[in-house]
């Protein structure tokens, strides 16, 4: 029987047959794994993802957690399914053997988390951001943070949060005011009050690691005075044993429209509630070196952000899925040849309902084509042979993170909103998933930087560092595959080449037109525009490459690839024509319409 979860066999596809991940256990760090490995690795997710993480996806909307004024309640569920995952080793399996980890290619990992991402993205969220600031801390904390907070992170006792967002400064972390006081035993005590903290309090595990973004007075102002701390929800002692309750509270809890499993909080650190050491404030440990917090953070949310565009690109999946075999069974009408006579015909036999199911699966099977992608660029970032690769690998994962997490964000958002349009009146009501699967990926394009700030990110830093030459990268990567294509000779790919070509070199030019005069604030009006074609053009490249992979392989699977391949070449690659025109343009509509004209 087929998963409504996730595509087995579509990971298999992309894994082994285009990705050829096999090829890293050659490598030293993963020769240990083998196909078998993976395939027990894969098989273990799907199966923990069906028995622990599906069965309360429901619930956990309808019974979202709860304030009592002290502590926040979760269903039960939750904790069984976060121990459940723990205990298969999954917190650790990317991370070394010497934590606890099993050393998995990254890739590999990002394919499992899919399966529950898929399942429930509001109870594997936790499993997000503890996953997140532990490898935040193996890159910038101390060998003693890393023994006291992390090895719990991978047994499975502690989580973890990343506490950047104010109040008054939303996602302008130059504005943020809690401050971080040195004590005279080398700890800090911090001051302030957070917002939208995801996991912020909770009973769900033994403690709480927050990992603080906050101001040591008289640091310099702006992003470049932010310092990072390590708060823990209970201090921790040299024997690993909890002590005190740290003075971190909540002032209460948000209440979303999706994610409702996921606790998201408005924290509030050296309130007075509680005094460890008899002393005002929060006991915070300073990560790394002064004044550094937002670089180490970055660290954290570029990884959090394709962690996000793959569970945006899970829940378009799930919903692609559920809505396949709800048009396979469910009869209605007749064809427009023979509207009033015979037996009705399942809905898929209608072409309006095949276009809706093509898009969902050039979408969803598209995205993840991307982020595993960018999953083997951070295998390739750590272990490839040699400097110049590595080097490479890092440029291409860098201009594609905002895409990765913008892309599947908007893309597999419409996947979503197609599946409760095959569902038809059924599909808005609570007695289907797909509801819930639209309400849960529209935080997507919030999560983790906005839509809008991802294009400013893409469009004002990582497409024009260096000079260019992340975006000259990814041309030429598109460009040899346009140039596998055409040896192929076959026809069909051979136009899908010219296609990616001309869009690949539309996308270079029309960057540096946009950046002629320097002009930051005509070139940055229009780039959520620019976000979005580029994304489009990098997802023709990544269908054209499952469509090579295809190529010459027989049977429904592989004639299934070809089709959401020309569908996306044909459909949607064409969209990014007049989006480009506007950009070329420089058009400043947006930007001389007056805030009074509104």
């Amino acid at each position: 029987m087929r998963s409504h979860i996730m595509s087995a066999r579509d990971i298999e596809f992309l894994l082994y047959e285009w990705l050829d991940v096999e090829t890293l256990t050659t490598r030293s760090r993963f020769a240990d794994h083998s196909r078998a490995s993976f395939d027990d690795v894969l098989r273990l997710s799907a199966d923990l993802a069906a028995e622990y993480f599906a069965p309360h996806f429901r619930k956990s909307d309808l019974e979202e957690p709860e304030f009592d004024g002290t502590s926040v309640h979760v269903i039960p569920e939750v904790k069984t399914a976060l121990d459940a995952f723990a205990k298969a080793d999954l917190v650790g399996a990317a991370m070394d053997y010497e934590l606890g980890g099993t050393q998995l290619p990254h890739v590999v990992f990002q394919a499992c988390m899919a399966w529950f991402y898929a399942a429930n993205v509001s109870t594997t969220g936790y499993q997000l951001l503890t996953v997140g600031a532990a490898n935040l801390l193996l890159a910038h904390g101390s060998p003693e943070q890393v023994a006291r907070y992390v090895k719990p992170m991978v047994d499975g006792r502690f989580l973890g949060t990343m506490a950047l967002s104010e109040p008054q400064a939303g996602s302008s972390l130059a504005d943020i005011t809690t401050k971080a006081v040195l004590q005279g035993d080398g700890t800090y005590r911090i001051f302030g009050r957070k917002m939208w903290i995801s996991g912020g309090d909770h009973e769900l595990s033994d403690n709480i690691i927050h990992l603080v973004l906050a101001r040591i007075p008289g640091a310099p102002s702006g992003t470049k005075g932010i310092s990072l701390f390590i708060v823990p929800k209970f201090l921790v002692g040299d024997d690993g044993q909890l002590g005190e309750r740290n003075d971190v509270i909540l002032a209460g809890i948000n209440h979303k429209m999706g994610f409702r499993g996921t606790v998201n909080t408005a924290p509030v650190f050296g309130d007075g509630a509680f005094t460890p050491g008899n002393a005002p404030g929060a006991v915070g440990y300073l990560v790394g070196e002064p004044h550094r917090g937002l670089a180490y953070m970055f660290h954290m949310m570029n990884e959090a952000r394709i962690g996000v565009g793959l569970g945006a690109t899970a829940i378009g999946y799930t919903g692609y899925l559920k809505s396949l075999e709800y048009a396979r069974s469910r009869p209605q009408g007749r064809p427009v040849t023979n509207r009033g006579e015979g037996a009705q015909v399942p809905l898929i036999e209608h072409p309006d309902v095949r276009r809706m199911l093509l898009a969902q699966k050039a979408y969803v099977e598209g995205a993840l084509g991307l982020e595993l992608f960018c999953g083997k660029l951070v295998d390739e970032v750590k272990t490839a042979p040699d400097g110049e690769a590595r080097s490479r690998a890092q440029i291409l994962l860098d201009v594609l993170t905002p895409i990765a997490k913008s892309w599947p964000s908007q893309w597999c958002l419409v996947a979503n909103d197609l599946a409760i349009q095959i569902h038809g009146g059924a599909g808005y009501t609570r007695d289907y998933d797909v509801e819930q699967h639209y309400r849960d990926n529209r935080l997507n394009p919030i999560h983790e930087g906005t839509h809008g700030i991802q294009a400013l990110d893409l469009l004002g830093r990582r497409a024009i560092a260096g000079g260019g030459a992340s975006l000259s990268a990814l041309a030429q990567t598109m460009c040899e595959t346009a140039d596998r294509a055409d040896q192929t000779g076959d026809v069909e790919l051979r136009d899908f080449a010219t296609r990616l070509r001309r869009a690949a070199e539309r996308l270079t030019s029309v960057t540096a037109t946009v950046w002629a005069d320097g002009d930051a604030a005509v070139a940055l009006a229009n780039a959520t525009v620019y976000l979005e074609a580029a994304g489009h053009v990098v997802l023709a490249w990544i269908w054209l490459e499952q469509a090579l992979t295809a190529h010459g392989k027989a049977g429904d699977f592989y004639d299934g690839k070809r089709n959401a391949a020309r569908f996306f070449f044909y459909w949607e690659l064409p969209r990014t024509a007049p989006q480009f025109d506007l950009l070329e343009n420089r058009d400043r509509t947006v930007l001389d319409a007056a805030s009074s004209s509104f």
